[in-house]
């Protein structure tokens, strides 16, 4: 199957499921981060920009614990495919609470909800994705995963440009309400298309191979072997340096949000937002992002099996990292430059085009490894480690969610330049560091010389 030009349908329907869950979450996540520094009067909450960014770091942070959580339980006591709605039910539940909000308990409610559905629904659909694939190897993997991604950034894409606009021509509840409808759907075509996923995620995944020997099961209960320590060791190391790429990723649109963003959405209007008459919702910024995600990830897949065919073969995990921290960092300082332009608010706003220049960088770091995070750990995970590696994945960007927000208030007491400059040096320094030890860290998931 893996083999064949034809993926199967159940394929898509992942993808799809992806793209009607991530369509509600980047709409949500972006309106956790201003809706409630709005003021009162117009709609929001009226809470302090030190608040939002807290909340929009908790949102962040502890949707990316719980899905450690849901594949252990996925690896060994619930069959996937069934976690999956429950997962679409709760977080369609989150979204009716953030319609309702009153005030900041009420968001935190919806936060804790929405953490909750997102760890029995993220690492399981990928999980079960990848089992229809069981017979590939990495570089077919490279290319379902980089298309799914590509899946997951036309659901943001289409959150942040389209149910932004419900919340500034109409209100921010009412967008909150449209994420809910969406996740219902979203839960009414998973059910539609189970019947297509074949057997991947009808048991625990430790369990899924009905056929298999005692030999092989007792293979699965085996001690690791040393190479599989090493390639365990491998993921975690590609996995914290992911963390590192993220903390400094997601602090790149607090600024937008706050410093460049329009006054009437809570900003010091640091950039021009406006085309004629209409001032764009910063939740184009996150737009701009998935447009360049759903762009660049075919072609970048395409690259990467181009490459992979050549007698030096593809790059490692690890070199693709460092390229995309380096990305980062440039990402940085396009931002830093924006701010120098500005006088920090003091000159007349910058155009537009840094927004856009900050958007294209991080986007280009993000696709150039995050894509293949799914693929190089069910590639090289042992077995009965999968669906729990498939949560520590995302498991260490709660670390970096949960510590970007407060990081952004306390580097806002110094010049946004010093700070954030000094952020674009250590994410490059980071980058610099992994391309020195990239062959040591590509030895660690070497196949054993015979």
């Amino acid at each position: 199957m893996s083999n064949s030009k034809k993926w199967p349908f159940g394929f898509y329907v992942c993808s799809l499921t992806f793209t009607f869950e991530r369509l509600a979450y980047y709409a949500g996540k972006w309106g956790i981060g201003v809706f409630p520094v709005i003021a009162a009067a117009e709609g929001g909450l009226g809470l302090s920009t030190a608040e939002g960014a807290v909340l929009s770091s908790y949102f962040v942070a502890f949707t990316y614990i719980t899905p450690i959580i849901g594949g252990f339980i996925a690896d060994r006591w619930v069959a996937p495919r069934l976690l999956v709605p429950l997962g679409e039910i709760l977080m369609g539940l989150a979204y009716l609470v953030a319609w309702k909000a009153t005030g900041k308990g009420m968001l935190i409610a919806c936060i804790v909800l929405l953490a909750v559905g997102t760890g029995f629904f993220k690492g399981n659909v990928s999980g079960i994705n990848g089992r229809q694939f069981e017979d590939a190897d990495e570089s077919v993997l490279n290319q379902i995963f980089s298309v799914q991604y590509s899946f997951v950034n036309i659901g943001s894409f289409c959150g942040t440009t389209f149910l932004s606009l419900l919340a500034t021509q109409y209100s921010f509840r009412v967008m909150f309400l449209a994420c809910a409808a969406f996740m219902f759907i979203d839960c009414a075509w998973w059910f539609f298309g189970m019947r297509y996923l074949g057997d991947a995620g009808k048991k625990p995944f430790l369990h899924s191979n009905k056929e298999e020997s005692k030999e092989e099961e007792a293979a699965d209960n085996a001690p690791l072997t040393k190479k599989e320590k090493q390639r365990v060791a491998a993921i975690i190391i590609v996995t914290i340096f992911s963390g590192i790429f993220w903390l400094v990723w997601y602090m790149a649109y607090l600024p937008v949000y706050y410093k460049f963003g329009p006054v009437d959405q809570g900003g010091l209007a640091w950039a021009n937002w406006n085309i004629g008459s209409f001032t764009m919702p910063t939740a184009w910024f996150d737009s701009a992002n998935a447009l360049f995600c759903i762009i660049l990830c075919p072609v970048f897949a395409v690259i990467w099996k181009k490459m992979a065919e050549r007698p030096q073969g593809d790059w490692g995990m690890f070199t693709k990292t460092a390229i995309g921290l380096l990305f980062l960092g440039v990402c940085v300082a396009v931002m830093v430059l924006g701010a120098i332009m500005s006088g920090e608010g003091s000159k007349d706003p910058v155009g537009i085009w840094v927004v856009l220049l900050v958007a294209v960088f991080m986007t280009v770091g993000e696709v150039i490894f995050s894509p293949l995070g799914n693929a190089f750990i069910s590639k090289y995970a042992p077995k009965k480690l999968l669906g729990t590696l498939l949560g520590v994945w995302p498991f260490i960007i709660f670390f970096s969610g949960l510590a970007y927000g407060p990081l952004y208030n306390w580097l806002d007491q110094f010049s946004f330049v010093k700070a954030y400059g000094a952020v674009g040096i250590v994410i490059a320094v980071c980058g610099i560091l992994m391309l020195v030890f990239t062959k040591k860290f590509d030895a660690l998931v070497a196949d054993e010389e015979n």
